[in-house]
């Protein structure tokens, strides 16, 4: 028996019990995980279905929008000044390239590719899917393209696409009007209201008419339905929605005035304004220098922008909107005018110039001078516009005061905005004593007003508010609003919408016989033999008022004179001339300033007349000078 001590029998019921209740377990999981699997896919295929389906749906069609054509630009007499060129532009799609710098190094050896070009291309290219194409060069010339074409099959992945560019004929004659496009930054993306609109634009308007009116001229995106694989690569096209175009411009400015305006300037600087006083339309807006909007379309590169920015003679500056001068004697009819409206002179009572004056209980004596260090002897208000008097409108400017001063050329909407159709204009300054107690925590003193009342000192205005001044005075009065754009047309019904003029606020209490009187010395300035612009007046074939300014770019010494010849161009007097024309039915009215220019009626006055011979007469006359 003793074998069997160490033999262990196997005890079949206990395993048969522990199979069966592992068995049990495995069973209820699996069944439980059917259940489940079961459930899951009836919320997949039955609760959710219509989500899912949707999100397959989209994985499978895509929306892809379709720019819209650019609107055209016209001036008032149909002169294409914007429109839409063919052009070619080179692309690169990345899964084709074996090697990108390989495939730079061999383009540059058929084609210029600038520093930036390739910056820019590897920028976009970080941000596209491999299959997506993204541009290398654009605007290539018709030898580029026949070289790429020539050697395409050696650089895989390299294609020329032909697309359409804003392109601008008139090049820098109208380029502070119409503006120019350039592509959309992210600024630009923050200002629009709607940036879904330019899902498929590259560009955007950046100044002037462009930007102004960007959102007519950029028309409405267009949208077509594809299908696509899950890479997202276009396998077919399902449906589409053609875009619907810009709107056609056309505007008042007339670009002959304006390429006689800019030639008239010479080598000179400054700003022309021409004016429709009956309903305010903007015939000539022009700034010089100018420069070549074409070359902003698909952007400079840093080195061509710093030349632009940094050149001394400032052509991105828009001078006739921006720029802000002393008027000088430009705000005399207007200071005729307040005198008279408010009794404190009368037409012919005289003054007597000797030459100077001083503040009366100045304790300092200091003498204020004349223009003409003679003096004009027995002055009344007409002689006073015709000579430019200064001794005469210190002592009106003494009596009125600076608030009445101020309150008389705000009427005229100096030192506020015209309200131009235009990005960026500013306001100007016209002073008085409230002001400077905030801006320099300083009394007013009495000689101020006297240089302030002769448009120097703190006054400030642009060339537009000039021009708007000069075009209410020939109205008597009546303002309008200057506006650029003339009407819009539908380019798919060719219907035209004009834009109606806009009446402001106009300048009451003054009686017509007070206009007449300060418009008929304005008259004398060109017509009489003793007028600051006589030298514009031989020859004339009709009647122009008009008044000369001349604007200090710094101050003068007492007792010292003013020498010409004897300081730099930079430093010498700014030359200005308003006028309009016919006297007696004004249809136009100018305003002229030419930067450094010395004398109003021997610089600024004969751009004027030029300008306006042209729109009266359609010629240009060169005046004869006066001996």
């Amino acid at each position: 028996m003793a074998q069997f001590d160490n033999f262990t029998f196997k005890d079949h019921l206990r395993e048969s019990l522990l199979f069966n209740r592992r068995l049990t377990i495995t069973i209820a999981a699996v069944v439980l995980l059917t259940i489940v699997l079961i459930g899951r896919l009836f919320i997949l295929q039955v609760v959710e279905y219509t989500h899912y389906t949707t999100l397959s749906e989209k994985n499978r069609v895509n929306i892809v929008p379709i720019p819209p054509t650019r609107g055209l630009i016209y001036d008032r007499n149909g002169v294409l000044l914007a429109h839409n060129v063919p052009t070619f532009l080179l692309e690169v799609v990345e899964e084709h390239v074996e090697n990108v710098d390989t495939m730079l190094g061999q383009l540059k050896q058929i084609i210029s590719l600038t520093d930036s070009d390739i910056t820019r291309f590897k920028r976009q290219l970080n941000r596209k899917r491999k299959f997506e194409s993204v541009p290398l060069r654009y605007r290539l010339t018709e030898e580029e393209v026949a070289r790429i074409s020539v050697n395409q099959f050696r650089i895989p992945g390299v294609y020329i696409k032909a697309e359409l560019a804003r392109h601008y004929p008139q090049g820098k004659v109208t380029a502070h009007v119409a503006g120019y496009v350039g592509r959309i930054s992210e600024l630009d993306l923050r200002r629009m209201d709607n940036s879904s609109q330019y899902r498929a634009s590259s560009h955007t308007g950046k100044v002037g008419v462009e930007r102004t009116y960007e959102k007519l001229l950029h028309g409405q995106i267009g949208l077509q339905r594809v299908e696509s694989n899950a890479q997202g690569r276009i396998i077919n096209v399902l449906e589409r929605t053609l875009p619907v175009p810009g709107k056609t411009l056309y505007l008042n400015i007339d670009s002959r005035l304006h390429a006689i305006a800019e030639k008239a300037f010479g080598e000179d600087n400054g700003a022309a304004i021409a004016i429709d006083p009956n309903t305010g339309a903007v015939l000539a807006l022009v700034s010089v220098p100018s420069y070549d909007p074409n070359q902003f379309i698909h952007g400079l590169d840093t080195e061509a922008f710093d030349v632009l920015k940094k050149s001394p003679n400032r052509p991105l500056f828009n001078r006739a909107v921006q720029g802000q001068y002393p008027p000088g004697s430009t705000l005399k009819p207007l200071l005729g005018l307040a005198g008279l409206e408010l009794d404190e002179v009368q037409a012919f009572n005289p003054v007597n110039c000797k030459g100077w004056m001083t503040v009366p209980d100045d304790i300092d004596q200091r003498r204020y001078r004349d223009w003409k260090r003679s003096g004009h002897g027995t002055t009344n208000l007409v002689k006073a516009i015709t000579e430019s008097c200064d001794i005469y409108f210190y002592d009106l400017a003494y009596k009125l005061g600076i608030d009445r001063i101020y309150q008389y050329l705000s009427a005229f909407g100096l030192g506020k905005k015209t309200g131009i159709d235009v990005i960026g204009e500013l306001v100007g300054l016209v002073p008085n004593k409230d002001w400077k107690l905030r801006t320099y925590n300083e009394l007013w003193f009495p000689g101020e007003t006297l240089i302030n009342g002769i448009g120097q000192g703190y006054t400030l205005s642009t060339p537009l508010q000039l021009a708007s001044f000069t075009a209410t005075l020939s109205k008597f009065g009546q303002r309008m609003q200057p506006i650029i754009l003339k009407s819009t047309q539908d380019p798919k019904t060719l219907e035209m919408q004009p834009i109606e003029p806009v009446p402001l606020q106009e300048v009451h209490k003054i009686s017509d016989k007070n206009w007449r009187t300060v418009i008929h010395g304005m008259e004398k300035v060109v017509h009489d033999h003793n007028g600051t612009a006589r030298g514009i007046g031989y020859g004339i074939k009709y009647r122009m008022a008009g008044k000369t300014g001349t604007a200090q770019v710094f101050g003068i010494k007492e007792g010292e004179r003013y020498d010409e010849d004897k300081i730099a161009k930079k430093l010498r007097d700014h030359a200005l001339f308003i006028a309009f024309a016919p006297a007696d039915d004004p249809k136009i009215a100018v305003a002229v300033i030419v930067e450094n220019g010395g004398g109003g009626g021997t610089t600024a006055a004969p751009i004027a007349r030029k300008i306006i011979d042209y729109y009266l007469l359609g010629e240009s006359h060169e005046p004869k000078p006066t001996l």
